[in-house]
């Protein structure tokens, strides 16, 4: 068996002596917070958004964002959207991710509440090369057991998003059922969805 060289990378690697707790968490500096993710009370670090991965998310978010006032100002509740949100789905062992974009009930900002998994009404998970076992299986199961609603996995091609996977909480398994897949390239004009607000998919508004 071949020996590491002694100036390997991974001669430095220790176990992480404990779990994070949530008041560690929260004590982090946000410079730090925002470069991790906890899972089961370990620290996950988070590979820099690409570019492109960085403008799919916003265009995403601002789509969102537009159909969400409409909905507020035709009677829905308070709403608000964010990229890169702090979301706390459990809080022992302390599980908090980061998703790309979330849809979430207004929280009362004059009590400093923090962002859950009860406020939240859509979650989204941009597939990264890095993240496809993230996004399609772990946080699948995360956000579903955490009661989100609604859970999208989009995916990218060269000119922007292409591929919106769309998933709806069984509440009586609490797992995930896949109820529709809209594709760029797919005659029949802009798809059109009900829930969690309504709102209708201009592919044009999605593009790089």
């Amino acid at each position: 068996m071949t020996a590491l060289p002694d100036d390997s990378w991974l001669l430095n690697i220790r176990p992480q002596p404990a779990l994070v707790t949530a008041e560690e968490y929260e004590a982090l500096p946000e410079e730090i917070a925002k470069a991790i993710e906890i899972v089961d009370g370990y620290v996950v670090y988070c590979a820099a958004p690409t570019p492109d991965h960085q403008t799919a998310g916003r265009r995403l978010a601002n789509v969102l964002e537009r159909h969400a006032r409409e909905a507020m100002g035709k009677g829905h509740e308070c709403v608000t959207v964010n990229n890169d949100v702090d979301l706390r789905l459990r809080d022992l062992p302390l599980l908090n991710r980061r998703p790309d974009v979330a849809l979430y009930r207004c929280l009362d900002r004059e009590r400093g509440e923090r962002l859950r998994a009860e406020h939240a009404l859509l979650v989204v998970e941009i597939v990264s090369p890095g993240s496809e076992t993230q996004d399609t299986t772990d946080k699948l199961g995360e956000y579903a057991k955490a009661g989100i609603p609604h859970y999208w996995i989009v995916r990218l091609d060269r000119s922007g998003v292409s591929i919106i996977e769309r998933y709806r909480l069984d509440r009586a398994a609490m797992l995930y059922k896949h109820i529709g897949t809209f594709m760029k390239d797919e005659s029949g004009g802009a798809p059109s969805v009900s829930n969690p607000i309504p709102m209708v998919i201009d592919w044009s508004e999605l593009q790089f």
